[in-house]
């Protein structure tokens, strides 16, 4: 049995009576995401583009990838570009899946795609009324530091940064090996 809760413009909150793998019947409160997209922009020279937004709920600014609600039916790519361009103001010439993860399992279903974007072209920012950040670049090593030191808290930017950054790695390694 489901009853809805809360319907939002961005999740809907439901109480769900369910019957466990296990056989228990429990009652859970599951919020319903459409999914989301965000990307690590990278320029030719190893910047990444992050930007530092404020998040009410956090009660401050945090670094971030741009990352951004999927609309129904939209292509989580689609996405991943639109939202670099309306935050930061960029376009990718290319774009690559690094990965897809849940965000928080234990109670919703919100699964976000990240994507690496190179080949980076000028678009036009084009913030919502909500959005209150700045741009801010930095070398890949340095917020793979800057994540170690507690400066990049934010789930989504974490595992982006770290993604790509084990994949540059493996690219030089490769290369390494080959020689």
């Amino acid at each position: 049995m489901n009853r809805n809760i809360f319907k939002g413009r961005i999740v809907d909150l439901n109480l769900e009576t369910v019957t466990l793998p296990n056989g228990a019947t429990v009652e859970l409160e599951v919020i319903h995401h459409p999914g989301a997209a965000a990307v690590v922009p990278m320029k030719d020279d190893q910047t990444v583009i992050l930007i530092r937004q404020y998040r009410h709920a956090v009660g401050g600014y945090i670094y971030e990838i741009p990352a951004g609600k999927l609309h129904p039916g939209e292509d989580p790519k689609e996405c991943a570009n639109r939202e670099m361009e309306e935050e930061i103001g960029v376009r990718a010439g290319a774009l690559e899946h690094v990965t897809s993860a849940y965000t928080t399992p234990g109670f919703t279903d919100e699964v976000i795609h990240i994507y690496k974007a190179t080949q980076l072209q000028k678009g036009k920012q084009d913030l919502g009324h909500d959005e209150v950040l700045e741009i801010a670049e930095f070398p890949l090593a340095r917020t793979i530091a800057m994540i170690r030191e507690g400066v990049i808290r934010d789930a989504k930017t974490i595992v982006g940064l770290q993604s790509v950054y084990l994949q540059f790695l493996g690219e030089n390694i490769g290369e390494e090996e080959r020689s």
